[in-house]
């Protein structure tokens, strides 16, 4: 077909901006008709992603545009008891340089910030009109929930083996990317799938997903268009679908909703204080890698399970070997520093970041989500934010991690002494 290109020379300006404009309402028009309002709000709150805009409001109000489910709060809520108050420092050193403490939570958009050591809260502080009981979405620290849950299916025998190829389970990916990988490749972000998360990049694929989301698309039928790009346990890439793929296996496995596997092995003992929301898509299937919403203090609980080598009050929730497993890298490719087979400088385990080689590691959502756990200090931070350059670029410098990471330094070498 022949593609005739309309001549616009010498046309006026406001005939080109009306003739603009008029296709611009044509085409929302046959958006219009095409979706629902709801779909199209969904697709607002997508669009806004990445763009520089502000986005408190939008991240702490996440029910009135996607559907959740619900998961009620325990029937034996845990309160952290305060410990002795401690200051945060005034500065911190990253990149060779100063940075003001004040400077950087007000330039992350940071809402909420909760320290606990020893399971003693130290800390804690909002801003932007948050509160101890302002939901908050994930993002990617939902991952290293999904891992958890993953470890008690194990432990439940509900899984075999992280040895399993996830098609054991979830029989309709054969044929994609995951057919005949290891669930413990793509607990690792080894699965081999081809895959662009670069947030920056409005047609890479990880954007591309969300606007199929955000129009009402079918998480478990996206899984279905990816490909093999590489060798599976060979290199990790850093892919959102990787845990959704997880989510699937579980689902089947459990023959329970995640929602409703969280409730009962994770939400209820480890005692949440308040309901959490997961976003679903239209057919109720959990969005995996991203769409846990709860509080802060929940959040910083699971930080306080693997601290304690996943024992709660003196039940062992998860086994001290997926602890291990989950948070030890072990294989070249996963290990910190800059290496080729690796698309980060930070190191990973089973949907957990080792950033260095201090013993601490982390679950990471985009804008600026943290639980940071250090072991050897008994100290687990969690921090939410919306920083709003995140994303604008694909570098440090907008999405600022490892400064974060240098932050929880500080603020260790604070406590220790």
């Amino acid at each position: 077909m022949t593609i005739q290109r309309i001549r616009t020379e010498g046309i006026p300006t406001r005939r080109k901006s009306a003739t603009a404009i008029a296709a611009i309402v044509a085409l929302a028009a046959v958006i219009g008709v095409l979706v629902d309002r709801r779909e199209l709000r969904r697709f607002h709150w997508v669009a806004s992603l990445f763009s520089g805009a502000v986005q408190v409001e939008r991240f702490r109000s996440v029910p009135d545009y996607f559907p959740v489910h619900r998961i009620a709060r325990s029937d034996r809520p845990h309160a952290f008891p305060a410990g002795v108050p401690a200051a945060l420092p005034s500065t911190f050193d990253f990149d060779g340089r100063p940075v003001s403490t004040d400077a950087f939570l007000s330039a992350t958009d940071t809402t909420g910030m909760l320290i606990v050591r020893n399971g003693r809260i130290v800390f804690e502080q909002y801003w932007r009109g948050n509160d101890a009981g302002t939901r908050w979405i994930s993002f990617s620290v939902c991952k290293s929930f999904v891992s958890a849950l993953m470890g008690i299916a194990i432990h439940d025998g509900a899984i075999h083996s992280v040895e399993d190829h996830v098609t054991q389970y979830a029989e309709e990916l054969k044929g994609t990317a995951y057919d005949g990988v290891r669930i413990k490749d793509v607990l690792q972000m080894a699965s081999g799938a081809g895959w662009n998360e670069d947030y920056s990049d409005w047609r890479s694929d990880i954007n591309r997903f969300g606007r199929n989301f955000a129009l009402g698309g079918s998480l478990d039928g996206f899984l279905r268009t990816l490909r093999r790009e590489r060798l599976p346990g060979t290199f990790n890439r850093y892919d959102s679908m990787d845990t959704q793929v997880l989510g699937l296996v579980l689902r089947h496995a459990t023959g329970r909703s995640l929602a409703q596997f969280l409730s009962e092995k994770l939400w209820n003992p480890l005692g949440a204080q308040d309901d959490a929301y997961w976003i679903t898509d239209d057919a109720g299937i959990e969005f995996a890698a991203a769409g846990l919403f709860a509080t802060l203090r929940d959040y910083a609980k699971l930080g306080e399970l693997y601290r304690n080598q996943g024992r709660w009050n003196g039940v062992q929730i998860l086994t001290q070997d997926w602890i291990h497993d989950s948070v030890t890298p072990d294989a070249p490719y996963l290990v910190p520093g800059q290496r080729a087979d690796s698309t980060s400088d930070f190191g990973y385990g089973y949907q957990w970041w080792i950033p260095d080689r201090s013993g601490a590691f982390s679950a990471i959502g985009i804008y600026n989500q943290f639980v940071y756990v250090n072991p050897g200090i008994r100290l687990v931070i969690a921090k939410t934010s919306a920083n709003r350059a995140y994303g604008t670029t694909d570098g440090e410098a907008s999405n600022r991690e490892r400064e974060h990471i240098a932050f929880f330094h500080a603020i260790e070498a604070a406590l220790s002494r």
